[in-house]
């Protein structure tokens, strides 16, 4: 990983594949960072340049204190693309990370060649809001341990629990959970209870696929369908036993269904 100052703080990247290819970068779900992509490089490598960055709060990149907002988390990823001079890649984003994709595709759509915007959704009604507002203020009171066990059970599915095969991810998810940053969480977590892209979906302009895990609670199928409908031609892929991490729950379908979408070279 290397760090480089964008907006007063350190974010966190790492490269990995050939300088020939073209880029492609991945933007991480509140409260992991660059490992939760771990079981995709080996096909991505194949096809993209890929860059991994741990969001602000998150990982390695530091954690100022205070609410953020999507335009600052945008802004983040905007800067660092002009600091790696890229002008342009295709962008794949999950629940925090695809909101944040989403902005990038709207206030910056020349950036953006393609996207995959994954388990996200693009308002902040009441409840969902208000569940936010909870665990800022369970975070707050016991730490990220406050809200771990919960986030996990929401992650992946009931018979991913159960399967001891599973343990080595379950336990570097609860490792990314734990290490994240309580000003970090928090000042994401703010931002989630901002989220008003809804009635801007029909501005974007790349080529978009939606993913959603067949069980997630977090960003239902019902959700991303009705986004995928207000994006122009949009495509909705569903990721079956795969709840809202659907890139770690159930990598080899997750990773068939992004291979299958990229253009045939």
């Amino acid at each position: 990983m290397q760090t480089t100052s964008i907006n007063g703080i350190d974010i966190a990247h790492c490269v990995d594949g050939s300088p020939d290819l073209p880029w492609l970068v991945l933007s991480n779900s509140l409260a992991t960072d660059h490992r939760m992509w771990e079981p995709q490089m080996e096909s991505l490598t194949q096809t993209h340049r890929v860059l991994r960055y741990d969001s602000r709060g998150h990982g390695q990149s530091q954690a100022p204190v205070g609410a953020y907002s999507f335009a600052m988390l945008v802004d983040d990823l905007v800067r660092l693309l002009d600091a790696l001079k890229i002008e342009t890649a295709d962008v794949l984003g999950l629940s925090l990370g695809g909101m944040t994709a989403l902005g990038l595709a709207l206030d910056h759509p020349q950036r953006v060649n393609r996207l995959i915007c994954c388990d996200a959704r693009a308002d902040a009604p009441a409840a969902y809001a208000d569940g936010w507002h909870q665990r800022i203020a369970a975070v707050r009171k016991d730490n990220m341990s406050g809200v771990a066990e919960g986030t996990l059970q929401r992650w992946f599915t009931s018979a991913f629990h159960l399967d001891p095969k599973n343990a080595s991810t379950l336990n570097l998810s609860r490792d990314m959970i734990l290490t994240t940053s309580v000003d970090g969480f928090c000042g994401c977590a703010s931002a989630l209870t901002e989220l008003n892209y809804a009635s801007r979906l029909d501005e974007i302009r790349a080529p978009t696929l939606c993913v959603v895990g067949d069980q997630d609670s977090a960003a239902t199928p019902n959700v991303m369908a009705a986004m995928t409908d207000a994006i122009p031609n949009a495509q909705l892929k569903t990721i079956k036993d795969a709840a809202h991490l659907a890139n770690m729950n159930n990598p080899n379908a997750f990773n068939r269904v992004i291979k299958e979408w990229w253009p045939v070279s």
